[in-house]
C-alpha cells in the first residue's frame, strides 16, 4: 500500500477549501434558504471513502474555519460537523454498501442532526425563532449528494487516493 501523497492531502483540502467558499457564497434572498449544506457532504464523503485520512479532527478545523468566516459563535459549526461526521466515519463499512439514494437519505438525517446542533448553540448563546426556513436546505443537501459523490469519487479514482 503505498503512502498518502500530497496530491491526495491536497485533493481533501481542496475539496473543503471549495465546500467552505461555496458556503459563504452570497446568493440571492429567495434561495438562500435552499443552499446546501457543501461542507456536510464534503466531509460525509471523505470519512466513508477514507476514513483513515479525513475524520473528526478535518471536521473540528473545518468547522472551526467556517465559523470564522461566518462570524459565528466560535465552535458553533465545528460542534455540528463533529458529531455527524463521526457517526458516517463510525459507520462508514455500512454507508458505502449503501446506494447513492440511500446515503442520500441517511445524509439527510446527519444534515438535520447538523442543523438541530447550529440551532441549539445559537439559541443558547442569543435568543433566537426557529423559522420554517431554516431546514429547506436539508432537501437540498439530499437532492445534491448523487451528483457530490459522484464528482468526488470520480476525483479519488482518477488520482488514485487510498
Amino acid at each position: 500500500m503505498r503512502g498518502f501523497s500530497l496530491t491526495g492531502r491536497l485533493v481533501i483540502a481542496g475539496s473543503l477549501l471549495l465546500a467552505l467558499v461555496l458556503s459563504i457564497l452570497p446568493l440571492p434572498e429567495l434561495i438562500a434558504p435552499f443552499r446546501p449544506d457543501w461542507l456536510l457532504m464534503a466531509l460525509v464523503y471523505w470519512s466513508i471513502a477514507l476514513p483513515h485520512r479525513a475524520n473528526v479532527g478535518t471536521a473540528f478545523f473545518a468547522g472551526l474555519l467556517l465559523d470564522v468566516l461566518l462570524g459565528s459563535v466560535l465552535g458553533m459549526h465545528a460542534l455540528a460537523l463533529v458529531i455527524p461526521t463521526y457517526l458516517a466515519a463510525s459507520q462508514f463499512q455500512r454507508m458505502r454498501n449503501y446506494s447513492v439514494w440511500q446515503q442520500s437519505f441517511v445524509l439527510g438525517a446527519l444534515a438535520i442532526l447538523n442543523k438541530l446542533l447550529v440551532f441549539w448553540v445559537a439559541y443558547m448563546s442569543r435568543d433566537i425563532q426557529l423559522d420554517y426556513h431554516y431546514f429547506w436546505s436539508i432537501v437540498s443537501t439530499m437532492v445534491f449528494w448523487p451528483w457530490v459523490f459522484l464528482l468526488l469519487r470520480k476525483c479519488r479514482r482518477h488520482l488514485c487516493l487510498v
